[in-house]
């Protein structure tokens, strides 16, 4: 309503002016006397004049421009609307031989132009005025943030930029640009829009001392990952903050008004996007019923988001926790995923009746097992709890698969089931042995494990516990100033998990690439950067020594694995396991009888699993690899 009101009032002003400029056009062709017959022509014609102007400025959308953001572009379409206003005014006094003087036509086409001009770009700078005034009078007042605008510096002179500081001179935010870096030799010492550019890259923390910048934004959308993680780990020496250009398709893609945003974790890794095989990931699993076990957990959660992405015929989610579940649900509902399309159940992969019910009713053609129990420290001391959840609720899951006849089963392992030295990691290790040998058995199910390392932002990721002790002030924990670990994000995992179940055949251990990794200390460092806060400074980084059961690197094949390629260059496969599934489910259930008797289950695991190294076997904890 308040659009259509501003409309009507600039139409009427324009009226105003329209005739106010035709008037006076002929005052000064006639000297300040005009002659009566052109009054009298006025009189009858102004009418029509006043509609053919009206009309050519609503077919030059001079109507429909948002003129507090007025440029060149909109100044242009103003010159050009009055002119061609002017010619068709002569063109229609010729035609209805009611001309005036054709050099009051010229005269009128200035004035009604400059009338026309000042009427649009005079609100744009009367807001300008405003604005300076305001500041003005704060900085009167003695106010800190009038006086003290953040300063920023934009990494890369392109177009970026260019999108940038036109951007930030509509709405500067208290903010300031006041230098660009570019390591492109032919744009150094140039201007961007009034803006000095310096280069290279490798001095950003010089540039950023001498011109006491409070914020960089990395303006490089057509930059590898790896680049701009380069680029971001050299922002990250400085005591600015960080953000990041996000791209003028990506902002639409993910509905992004704002086109910048923070620089995250995940940026600094440099992983590249991967390429996976869409086709073969929805003829896996379109009009497919799918089940995932711990549906509502981290992995289990992005399973589901990109599963439904290729049309399944249904999708059950079982978990034991009924926030995480409920919370998944209502996130899917919100994005117009289908009621009838998700069924969640609640219910854990130890109650194997539970189980029963659940396969007998949905009868699943493909099962993503990512049910367990993850934490290290955690399991170190309930021990008892990662056989029940980990290997009886794997053992469970595989065993309904078979007598349901599902075609595939992926379980989701880990890197720590390699030469295991943690209860979490015997588990998944003897989970793996589970599948392998029930694969040798089964005449219908394909079952396979997916072995990747660390994923950012998941439950049991330490970025979460990073963040939760920077908003405490810190200090942050680091177990050892070597300890490193393999890191990908988790909707890069779970897009290679789905394409490594394409390539199931039975009995494999996917093991995905992770890339080079990454020492625990570097992250901590890197996100008190980010979070704009300097170590040592604002906050500390403490070592508290290696938990039970830590190594300080991870594996991700065993010695006697051999190691081939697949289709991906992400995923490549171990060669399957030797293990006898009669006699495994010997040792489970004396397992399993050894934790109602109370036996060492340490002790027990370290029996099935050969490769299960106690902690205390090692002599020296710092050099456990």
């Amino acid at each position: 309503m308040i659009a259509y009101i501003s409309k009507l009032i600039l139409i009427i002003m324009d009226i105003t002016l329209v005739n106010g400029a035709f008037f006076l056009s002929l005052l000064l062709r006639f000297d300040g006397k005009i002659d009566s017959q052109y009054i009298s022509l006025y009189k009858e014609n102004y009418i029509v004049l006043t509609l053919i102007m009206i009309v050519i400025f609503f077919a030059f959308n001079l109507y429909r421009n948002l003129w507090r953001y007025a440029s060149v572009r909109e100044m242009m379409q103003v010159i050009s609307a009055c002119i061609a206003g002017s010619v068709a005014l002569l063109i229609v006094g010729y035609l209805q031989n009611s001309l005036f003087p054709r050099s009051s036509y010229i005269i009128y086409m200035f004035i009604i132009t400059i009338f026309m001009l000042a009427s649009r770009f005079g609100y744009r700078l009367l807001t300008n005025l405003g604005k300076y005034s305001k500041n003005f009078a704060d900085i009167l007042a003695h106010r800190p943030e009038a006086i003290r605008k953040r300063r920023v510096m934009i990494v890369g002179a392109g177009e970026a930029a260019s999108i940038i500081i036109k951007d930030f001179k509509k709405d500067q935010n208290g903010r300031k640009i006041v230098v660009v870096i570019d390591d492109d030799k032919k744009k150094i010492n140039a201007n961007i829009h009034g803006i000095p550019i310096k280069g290279d890259t490798n001095m950003i923390p010089g540039f950023a001392a001498y011109y006491k910048i409070d914020e960089i934004i990395i303006a490089m959308p057509s930059a590898s990952k790896k680049r701009i993680a380069e680029v971001a780990k050299i922002c990250s020496k400085t005591s600015a903050s960080l953000r990041i250009f996000y791209g003028i398709e990506q902002s639409i893609e993910n509905g992004q008004k704002n086109k910048i945003r923070p620089v995250k974790i995940e940026d600094l890794l440099g992983r590249e996007e991967i390429q996976i095989d869409s086709r073969k990931i929805k003829e896996n699993l379109r009009e497919k019923i799918i089940l995932v076990t711990g549906g509502g957990g981290s992995i289990g959660s992005e399973l589901c988001r990109q599963i439904l992405k290729f049309n399944p015929s249904k999708l059950v989610i079982l978990d034991i926790y009924e926030n995480n579940a409920y919370s998944l649900q209502n996130e899917l509902i919100r994005k117009g995923i289908p009621a009838d399309k998700v069924d969640v159940i609640i219910g854990s992969v130890r109650d194997k009746e539970k189980l029963n019910q659940v396969f007998a009713t949905y009868q699943p053609n493909i099962v993503f097992h990512a049910a367990a129990h993850k934490h290290v420290p955690l399991m170190e001391f309930n021990p008892e709890e990662a056989v029940k959840n980990n290997v009886l609720g794997t053992l469970n899951t595989a065993q309904c698969a078979v007598e349901c006849g599902v075609d595939k089963f992926i379980m989701i392992s880990t890197d720590k089931a390699v030469n295991p030295t943690n209860v979490m990691g015997a588990t998944k290790r003897l989970c793996e042995m589970i599948i392998q040998s029930i694969n040798q058995v089964s005449k219908h199910t394909d079952f396979v494990a997916v072995r990747f390392g660390n994923v950012l932002g998941s439950n049991g990721s330490v970025i979460p516990l990073f963040k939760k002790q920077l908003e405490a002030g810190g200090p942050i924990t680091v177990t050892h100033p070597d300890i490193i670990r393999y890191f990908m994000t988790i909707p890069e995992a779970v897009s290679l998990i789905l394409e490594a179940s394409t390539f199931a055949s039975g009995g494999e251990i996917f093991v995905l690439d992770m890339g080079e990794p990454v020492k625990i200390a570097d992250l901590a460092r890197n996100l008190i950067s980010l979070s704009g806060l300097k170590e040592g400074r604002d906050i500390e980084i403490e070592y508290t020594g290696l938990r039970p059961g830590e190594k300080l690197y991870e594996e991700l094949l065993m010695d006697e694995e051999g190691l081939t390629k697949t289709c991906s260059s992400k995923i490549f496969v171990a060669q399957p396991g030797d293990i006898i599934y009669e006699d495994l489910l010997v040792d489970i259930n004396n397992l399993e009888y050894g934790l109602r008797i109370g036996k060492d289950v340490r002790l027990m695991l370290k029996e099935i699993v050969p490769t299960y190294v106690l902690p205390e076997e090692i002599v020296n904890k710092e050099e456990v690899v």
